[in-house]
């Protein structure tokens, strides 16, 4: 059985345009998914990548541009400059890492529930009362939010180390075995990997 290490951010635009293709071609293909949120801010800094802000004028147009045409191939609503980005990513992760360990919901519905609230939604996805509203929607106990944040703030720097250590420069990524795949536009790629695994 196949095994999908996912590393990714709650404030990536193409976090957001994975929606749930991961989780359903896990789901074909028997895999399974262990979904690792990181601070991609201090990614870019370990591995030579700059923030979208400090990026050449050519490159903050061409990610817009990639935004809205990956956007219409995903068939997803995304606004290209939301009212609530950047914004600290830390309490949407801690509540994912522990509905991981919580289990019992729907992990898939949580991460794209969250990046929506950020990218579609109009929503600050630091703020408790929308981290619990997603928590509900996709099964899990809203006091997930309030609970294990010791925890969830040492898995969420361990996440960066492992990723740094694995090769992991951007978001989403996705790591089977030995192969890694970055972007939501690999997932052709993934799921012809799965195919053969």
């Amino acid at each position: 059985m196949a095994h999908i290490d996912y590393f990714f951010a709650t404030i990536s635009p193409f976090t957001y345009l994975t929606g749930t293709r991961l989780e359903e071609m896990a789901k074909a293909h028997g895999a399974t998914i262990t979904y690792k949120p990181l601070d991609i801010m201090g990614l870019f800094a370990r591995t030579g990548g700059t923030p979208p802000k400090d990026r050449h004028v050519s490159r903050q147009e061409y990610r817009l541009q990639e935004m809205r045409r990956q956007s219409a191939k995903a068939g997803l609503k995304l606004n290209l400059k939301p009212a609530h980005w950047p914004t600290n990513p830390a309490p949407s992760s801690y509540a994912i890492i522990a509905a991981q360990a919580a289990g019992g919901g729907d992990m898939g519905k949580l991460v794209h529930s969250l990046t929506t609230a950020c990218w579609a939604g109009e929503k600050d996805i630091a703020e408790d009362a929308v981290v619990k509203a997603c928590l509900e929607s996709a099964g899990f106990d809203p006091a997930l939010a309030d609970q294990g944040l010791l925890a969830g703030a040492e898995t969420y720097a361990v996440n960066l180390e492992e990723a740094v250590n694995r090769g992991v420069f951007g978001a989403p990524f996705y790591i089977i075995g030995d192969e890694r795949f970055w972007g939501q536009d690999r997932l052709d790629d993934v799921e012809a990997h799965l195919k053969n695994a």
